[in-house]
C-alpha cells in the first residue's frame, strides 16, 4: 500500500535545517548589522540610540587604528598563506613518496594541526622566552645575546609570530594536498618519463594542474581563517607591542569586549565581513575555480 504524501512533506522535513540556519547564521548576522547602526556603549548608556552610518563614518575617516589593523591583517594573511602553501606543498610531495618510515613521517608532519592555538602559543612563548628559551641556549654557544626577546621587539615580533603560526598552519596544506596527490594516476608520470620529461616538467605539467582546485580552495579557506585569527596572536602578543600585531578581529575584540563599545565593534565586524565577502568572490572568479582548461 502506498502512503499518501502531502505536498508540504518536503518543507516539513527541511524545516529543522532552515530553523537552525536562521538561529545560528542569519540572526547573529542581522544582530551585528543592527547594532552597527546604533550607539551602544554599556559604559555610557545615556548616549545609546540610533546612529545611522555614524560608526562607519568614524571608522573610515577618523580612526587610524582601523586602517592600521586592516593593513596588518592583509600583510599577515598574504605572508602566512603563501609560506604555508609553499611549505605544505613541499611536505606533501615528500611524504607522498615511498620510503621507510613514511607513516611515522606523515604523523609527525600532521601532528601540529591537532594542537590548539592557545597550546601552540604556550609552546612558542617558552621557546621565545629570553631566560629559558632557545635564544638562551644560542647565547650560551656565543650566538646572539642573552637579552634577545623577539616578542617584545617591534622589529622582530612579526617574524616571530609568523614562525609560530607557520608551525601550526603548514600541516593544513600538507593534509589537503597529499590527499589530492594520491588521486593522480601513476600512468601519467610513467608516460611522461618515457617521453623524457624531467621531474620538474612532470611537476609543472602534471602535478600542479591536478592540484589547481585543491590549492585554490585551501588558500581561500586559510586566508579567511588567518584573517580572523585571534587565539594565537591574542595570547602570543596581545596585539602589541604598540599595536604592531593588531589584526582587525583583535581590534574588534578590544573595542567590543574590553571597551564595551558594542555599536562600534559591530561596525568593525560588518566592515570585516564586507571585506572578506568581496575578497572571496573576486578570488574565486579570478582563479576560475572549478574551470577545466
Amino acid at each position: 500500500m502506498r502512503v499518501a504524501r502531502s505536498p508540504r512533506t518536503p518543507y516539513v522535513l527541511i524545516a529543522p535545517a532552515v530553523i537552525a540556519m536562521l538561529g545560528f547564521l542569519v540572526y547573529p548576522m542581522g544582530s551585528v548589522i543592527y547594532y552597527s547602526l546604533q550607539h551602544y556603549d554599556v559604559t555610557q548608556p545615556w548616549d545609546n540610540g540610533f546612529a545611522g552610518l555614524e560608526n562607519f563614518r568614524v571608522l573610515l575617516f577618523e580612526d587610524p587604528l582601523f586602517w592600521q589593523s586592516l593593513g596588518f591583517s592583509v600583510k599577515w594573511v598574504v605572508v602566512e598563506v603563501v609560506l604555508q602553501l609553499l611549505f605544505g606543498l613541499a611536505l606533501a610531495l615528500i611524504v607522498n613518496e615511498t620510503f621507510i618510515g613514511r607513516a611515522i613521517s606523515r604523523a609527525l608532519v600532521f601532528s601540529p594541526w591537532a594542537v590548539s592555538g592557545v597550546l601552540t602559543t604556550g609552546i612558542w612563548i617558552l621557546l621565545y622566552n629570553p631566560s629559558t628559551g632557545i635564544f638562551r641556549y644560542l647565547a650560551d654557544l656565543g650566538v646572539g645575546s642573552y637579552d634577545t626577546a623577539p616578542l617584545a621587539d617591534p622589529s622582530t615580533v612579526f617574524a616571530a609570530a609568523v614562525v609560530a603560526e607557520l608551525w601550526r598552519g603548514v600541516p593544513f596544506f600538507a593534509i589537503l594536498l597529499l590527499a589530492d596527490l594520491q588521486t593522480v594516476s601513476g600512468e601519467l608520470y610513467e608516460a611522461a618519463s618515457v617521453d623524457g620529461a624531467s621531474r620538474l616538467r612532470r611537476f609543472v605539467h602534471i602535478t600542479l594542474p591536478h592540484l589547481k582546485d585543491a590549492i585554490i580552495l585551501s588558500t581561500l579557506l586559510r586566508a579567511v581563517w588567518e584573517f580572523n585569527n585571534v587565539d594565537l596572536l591574542y595570547t602570543l602578543t596581545g596585539g602589541g607591542p604598540a599595536h604592531q600585531t593588531t589584526t582587525l578581529p583583535l581590534y574588534v575584540a578590544a573595542k567590543a569586549v574590553q571597551s564595551h563599545d558594542f555599536g562600534y565593534g559591530s561596525a568593525l565586524t560588518t566592515a570585516a565581513f564586507v571585506v572578506l565577502t568581496f575578497f572571496s568572490i573576486a578570488y574565486l572568479r579570478l582563479s576560475k575555480f572549478g574551470a577545466r582548461s
